[in-house]
């Protein structure tokens, strides 16, 4: 039976599976939420279950418990492989609710999309890899035998920002021991413009306290006499990038790697018009490093972005103060190779270095992680390449991301392997709001193109 003949034969049961999943609120964020987290996991253990995995189990840790589960063929050889599958089973929370549709935890058809929190990321988009995983067990490898091992990882404090997930991984590397991890917890450019992720930024975030005099003062009395702090931290910040887009932080760009000419091809290839880019979010011109294109500058290329400032007076009316204080809350969207605790530690100097006489500088690193490249011409990624092509009809792009998933980095520097992401997801799937959704129809091309990910590895 070919895979759309199975699709086919049992999309109804798919759909209530899916269903089951989603009507369980798993919000990770939301304590009330807890023993839903527990029912999520033990009903992901019996789905993997019910498609062919050998064992399957809810394991706990310090947070939410994950689930893995495991298939491995009768005759193992040498020639083995083995991949492990990851995914997560937490959703966002649904408010505001009176912006929905209909039920958030009740799946909907509309129009060819199923609407629901989850319904893409990432209950839709795991059982994809599910129910690619349950046809090859079912259709090839209980028949034909077959070369691969399939391990699952399934976690429920992505949302959150995986607090357990590296201490589990350390704590059970041997078990999660593997060739590649597949990832479906991405999106395409576009229904009609597949594309396989290939790189997400890494991420450094600081906060910036500027202190001068011991109190408030009156600027009447003392303006023009004692630093401000404010001034102070606007002419600080005012110095991380030139006008040319460059940020001046010492030795930034020293592990900075250029971008592959096949990479830039097909970067260049994408859909995109500056002019639609400009109008949607009412802009007169972009800005960003000389030399690289707008969808360079933000995939490819690291940035620096002050994401709040205050200080001093900001009420109603008017008073005429010389603040004691001045903060900002700065990040950077690194690149593969810049290891952002390195990072973290050259603009804590660079800050001390620009601040003027007359005022105290304290920066706190926040949180970071590290960015993550996927070489394009590595097995895994050429199987997944003509996994994509298979189910969509054209070769897919390689395309980098401007944001950033930690635990990428994480599996590769724990468990020494890198990830292939095939993501499903697109745009209009609105996903974290109100009416998220998953397209049908790619759905079922998501299943394809799995299935013919795995053929095309062994």
């Amino acid at each position: 039976m070919t895979i759309n003949d199975y699709i086919n034969a049992n999309r109804s049961r798919f759909m209530e599976e899916w269903a089951s999943l989603i009507r369980i609120p798993s919000v990770s964020c939301q304590p009330e939420h807890k023993p839903d987290m527990q029912r999520c996991a033990e009903r992901w253990r019996d789905l993997l279950l019910s498609s062919g995995a050998t064992h399957a189990e809810v394991m706990p840790s310090k947070g939410n418990p994950f689930v893995y589960a495991e298939y491995a063929p009768k005759c193992v050889n040498e020639q083995m492989t083995t991949v492990l599958v990851y995914a997560h089973y937490d959703v966002m929370p649904v408010e505001p609710l009176e912006q929905w549709h209909s039920d958030p935890w009740e799946p909907t058809m509309r129009d060819g999309r199923l609407y629901a929190r989850g319904a893409d990321d990432d209950k839709g988009q795991a059982m994809i890899q599910a129910k690619a995983f349950e046809y090859m067990v079912r259709e090839i490898w209980s028949k034909q035998g077959g070369n691969i091992k399939v391990k699952f990882i399934f976690e429920g404090e992505e949302e959150i920002g995986s607090p357990s997930l590296e201490a589990f991984i350390e704590e059970h590397k041997d078990l999660l021991q593997c060739d590649v991890i597949l990832v479906s917890d991405t999106s395409m450019i576009g229904k009609e413009t597949p594309s396989i992720t290939t790189g997400l930024r890494g991420l450094a975030y600081w906060q910036i306290e500027v202190d001068g005099p011991n109190r408030d003062l009156h600027s009447g009395h003392f303006g023009g006499a004692v630093k401000n702090p404010i001034n102070a931290l606007c002419e600080m910040l005012a110095q991380v990038v030139d006008k040319h887009g460059k940020i001046t932080i010492p030795h930034f760009y020293d592990d900075v790697l250029p971008i592959p000419n096949e990479e830039r091809r097909m970067i260049a290839q994408i859909p995109f018009s500056e002019e639609i880019y400009k109008a949607a979010i009412d802009i007169d011109d972009t800005f960003g490093e000389d030399g690289y294109s707008t969808l360079e500058r933000n995939s490819c290329r690291p940035s620096f972005d002050i994401c709040g400032i205050w200080g001093g007076y900001t009420g109603e009316g008017s008073k005429t103060v010389l603040p004691s204080k001045a903060f900002a809350k700065v990040s950077c969207r690194l690149v593969a190779n810049q290891d952002h605790e390195h990072i973290s530690r050259a603009f804590a100097d660079y800050m001390q270095q620009l601040a003027p006489i007359g005022v105290r500088v304290k920066v706190t690193p926040m949180h970071g992680g590290q960015g993550y490249v996927c070489p394009i011409d590595m097995p895994a990624y050429k199987a997944a390449e003509k996994g994509f092509e298979a189910a969509f009809g054209k070769r897919p792009l390689a395309a980098r991301r401007g944001g950033s998933i930690p635990i990428i980095a994480d599996f590769e520097r724990v468990l020494g392997v890198k990830t292939i992401l095939m993501g499903f997801g697109l745009e209009q799937n609105a996903i974290h709001s109100p009416n998220e959704s998953m397209d049908l129809e790619v759905w079922e091309k998501g299943i394809v193109a799995v299935t013919e990910f795995y053929r095309h590895l062994a």
